[in-house]
């Protein structure tokens, strides 16, 4: 559980890091961008490394209950990760579905923090997911508030123009649950060692 925690708060740290933007814009000035970018890159991807492989000895040392969720919590959670792969898929596709979110990948974790959280009632889960969706929650709302800070200067600009068409939305919708079934269906049994299709051992 240590070596989970240790990647939990090096990789959200490390990106909680970027929302302190006069923190961030010193150090930024002190190592050079290129350096801040490879150190940020680094820490992120050792914290991931150290998520994944904490969170593998903890299955492996068994799991903590804390409670019993329902079966019908794992068929909400696929439901609820088909549109956390669509928001996901909508923030490389700029269309009504990414200018409504906003911030379509923050919103991505979110849906998919939470899911995981309805599905799984151990400890560990708990902590992995629950620190994600705090982190998503806590990100939006300091992107909120840059937004609006810099409201004065957006104004003097116009209102945005809102997006034409629907291909792109049609796109994201799309891909978004192409992904989320070969993933759910094929790759999430492979690749994390637990069934997420209705039907799977």
């Amino acid at each position: 559980m240590l070596i989970l925690i240790l990647g939990l708060v090096l990789f959200l740290g490390t990106h909680a890091f970027s929302m302190a933007r006069a923190r961030r814009a010193q150090v930024v000035n002190e190592v050079g961008e290129g350096r801040y970018k490879l150190a940020y890159t680094l820490a992120s991807v050792l914290g991931l490394v150290l998520i994944a492989y904490g969170f593998h000895l903890y299955r492996q040392s068994g799991y903590i209950a804390v409670w019993d969720p329902p079966v019908w919590t794992r068929h909400l959670a696929l439901l609820l990760t088909a549109l956390a792969f669509i928001a996901l898929a909508s923030a490389y596709l700029p269309g009504h579905i990414r200018a409504r979110a906003k911030h379509p990948m923050l919103l991505a974790v979110k849906i998919w923090a939470t899911a995981h959280l309805l599905a799984n009632g151990d400890l560990g889960s708990i902590l992995l997911f629950g620190s994600f969706l705090a982190w998503a929650v806590v990100a939006r709302i300091s992107a909120k508030r840059r937004a609006l800070s810099a409201g004065a200067v957006a104004a003097q600009h116009g209102a945005v123009a809102a997006p034409a068409g629907w291909r792109n939305d049609a796109l994201a919708v799309v891909i978004g649950l192409g992904i989320w079934f070969v993933f759910g269906r094929y790759l999430h049994p492979l690749l994390i060692g637990v069934a997420a299709w209705p039907g799977q051992a």
